[in-house]
């Protein structure tokens, strides 16, 4: 966030002032002083005291502001809640609201194409990377536990029809759950074919 100037008749007073312009606390500013002021005798020749402030970059709020802005461009009312632990670079957002399935997508392509921007624009400003995944819905989950379901179903025709059996196309992470979940399967093995968007899993009988 750029600096703003602000005025007013002792420093103490400034820094009050730009608190409430921001919006925020204390601890959460940084500012510099241009002019200490002056009372001047009897008030003639009074000077005002002049300091430059900003509030101090947080991940959490710049994922909260990028968002924010987001949702009202979509007319939507969504409660974002963050979490960031300490001394790790991986920021949690959870979405609440009322058209979740809007935000969601199919098969969570929105979801994802959110969760790309929001990466982009808080690491724009970050000292160092950060991650930020975003869920709502408990969709995440979901997800995996779908994929997971199915690439057991998959291993499992692989292994009665002894033909291997090619997936539709996937993102990373769906195609990294498939790997996984059959990753320590004796009969089976996989791997990923084709170019993004289109790369896919398939699914084979080990030699």
């Amino acid at each position: 966030m750029e600096f703003i100037q602000i005025s007013a008749k002792t420093v103490d007073d400034a820094i009050t002032e730009a608190l409430v312009k921001l919006g925020t606390t204390s601890d959460r500013i940084e500012y510099e002083v241009i002019e200490k002021g002056s009372a001047g005798f009897i008030g003639i020749g009074r000077k005002d005291a002049v300091i430059k402030v900003r509030k101090k970059y947080t991940v959490e709020d710049d994922t909260k502001e990028f968002l924010t802005k987001v949702f009202a461009a979509m007319d939507l009312e969504v409660e974002i809640m963050i979490e960031k632990p300490e001394d790790s670079n991986v920021v949690s957002v959870e979405l609440k609201g009322n058209d979740m399935g809007v935000l969601i997508g199919k098969r969570g392509q929105t979801l994802d194409s959110l969760q790309y921007l929001t990466n982009l624009a808080v690491n724009r400003n970050a000292e160092s990377f950060v991650k930020v995944k975003i869920d709502t819905e408990d969709y995440r989950k979901r997800r995996r536990e779908t994929l997971e379901n199915l690439a057991r179903n998959i291993a499992y025709k692989v292994k009665r029809t002894k033909r291997p059996v090619t997936l539709e196309p996937m993102n990373p992470f769906e195609r990294r759950v498939i790997h996984s979940t059959l990753q320590n399967d004796k009969f089976v093995t996989t791997h990923s074919e084709g170019e993004e968007p289109y790369r896919h899993v398939v699914v084979t009988l080990k030699r």
